[in-house]
């Protein structure tokens, strides 16, 4: 496994494990090894916890989802619902010959939309991966205050909080653009984040 260390503002290396202990690491250097996307602190590797004798800091997200990528995120993850909504409405039509009850199957369905949009970012975000598919491809995911995995209880407070984000005009969401942590509405009532990887 090869290292790459950054030091003074750039990126050296690559050094074998056995190497790192003869360069002035710290708890907070910055480290990448293969098949990472971005640096991490060297503290947050447990090979080099054991090797440099550094003990896990846990420390708060700094780096915030922007409101656009937010947006982005979740237009994403509509239109794949609404892929799967069209194609299982077209199954349907192949049983259901009445016309009037097909289009008020598709209304019936188009309106469960939303009600499936929360469960699955529900479930998505409160998952290992912290994100639902769209949050995933933005590189963003949803944490607690100080970057852990939320619950799901939490998770479903959060999206059933959206009401209050969206209603009225959307002020909720707006109100990401005054708050240092690029919080919504709902972010606040639940004590949520949602952070993107830093970069160096």
């Amino acid at each position: 496994m090869e290292y790459t260390v950054v030091v003074n503002g750039k990126p050296e290396g690559p050094y074998r494990l056995d190497e790192l202990k003869g360069l002035a690491i710290k708890p907070g250097t910055f480290i990448r090894k293969p098949g990472m996307d971005d640096y991490k602190e060297a503290h947050e590797f447990a090979e080099l916890r054991e090797l440099l004798g550094f003990r896990y800091q846990q420390t708060a997200p700094q780096y915030f989802a922007s409101f656009d990528q937010r947006l982005m995120a979740s237009a994403i993850d509509y239109f794949l619902l609404m892929i799967i909504y069209v194609f299982v409405v077209l199954i349907l039509y192949i049983f259901i010959n009445n016309q009037i009850f097909r289009i008020g199957t598709a209304l019936s369905l188009l309106a469960l939309v939303p009600l499936a949009k929360l469960i699955y970012s529900s479930f998505a975000e409160a998952s290992v991966k912290q994100a639902t598919i769209g949050k995933r491809l933005m590189d963003i995911k949803v944490t607690d205050m100080i970057g852990n995995r939320i619950a799901l209880s939490v998770s479903f407070g959060r999206n059933i909080a959206k009401v209050f984000s969206v209603l009225p005009l959307f002020i909720g969401y707006l109100y990401s653009f005054l708050n240092k942590k690029q919080q919504c509405l709902h972010d606040v009532i639940v004590g949520t984040l949602v952070i993107k990887q830093r970069l160096v």
